[in-house]
C-alpha cells in the first residue's frame, strides 16, 4: 500500500491521472494469494522505487498501515526532502479491490480518486515485498527494516525486469542516518 507523498504543485497532474481510471494492473504482475493484511500492518521502509513526481527527492520514506474501522487501511506516508530541509507527509486511505485474501488494493489520497496498489511478491517471512501500481511506470520494494541485502535487491530487479518494468530507472533511497526531526 505504498503510495507516495503529494505536494499542492503535483495535484493537477495526480487527478488527471487518476480521472483516467487507474484500478488497473500491468498483464504481467499477479496480486498474490492468499494474502492476510494483518501480516502487512505496520511500518515499511522503502528500499527502491520508480521516480515520479509525488516523491522526487525524498528519502527516509516509510510507509505505516493500520486498520481502520470501516475495514480499510490507513496509510500514512512519510519522507525527508533535502532540498526543503523537512519532513513531508500524506495519509491516505486503502481498500480491496475484489477479495481480502488477495493483495491487490486501491489507494487514495484525495477523496474519491483511487490508484491500484499490488502486491506482486512478498516474502515468505513477511519481511519485504514487491509493489506494482497500475502500470510499469510505478514499482516499489518495500522492507521491515531500512535495509536489505543485496540479493533481496537483485531478486526485485530480475523479477521486476520479468515483469517488463524498467530498472535502469530505479532509485535505491537513502535509509542511512534519518535526519532529526
Amino acid at each position: 500500500m505504498k503510495i507516495a507523498l503529494f505536494n499542492s504543485k503535483n495535484l493537477f497532474i495526480f487527478i488527471i491521472l487518476f480521472l483516467t481510471g487507474c484500478l488497473g494492473m500491468p498483464k504481467s504482475v499477479t496480486p498474490i494469494q492468499p494474502f492476510d493484511v494483518n501480516n502487512y500492518l505496520g511500518t515499511w521502509y522503502e528500499i527502491a522505487r520508480l521516480d515520479h513526481s509525488f516523491e522526487r527527492g525524498l528519502t527516509h520514506v516509510t510507509a505505516e498501515y493500520s486498520l481502520k474501522d470501516d475495514g480499510g487501511v490507513k496509510v500514512i506516508n512519510r519522507g525527508y526532502s533535502k532540498q526543503k530541509q523537512h519532513w513531508e507527509q500524506a495519509e491516505g486511505k486503502a481498500y480491496f479491490v475484489d477479495e481480502t485474501n488477495k493483495g491487490y488494493l486501491k489507494v487514495s489520497f484525495f477523496g474519491p480518486f483511487y490508484s491500484s496498489y499490488v502486491i506482486f511478491y512478498l516474502d515468505p517471512t513477511g519481511q519485504y515485498a514487491f509493489i506494482s501500481g497500475p502500470d510499469h511506470d510505478y514499482l516499489w520494494l518495500l522492507s521491515r527494516t531500512p535495509t536489505v541485502d543485496e540479493s533481496v535487491k537483485q531478486k526485485f530487479i530480475d523479477m521486476s525486469q520479468q515483469k517488463g518494468f524498467d530498472t535502469s530507472k530505479l532509485i535505491f533511497v537513502d535509509q542511512q542516518s534519518p535526519p532529526k526531526i
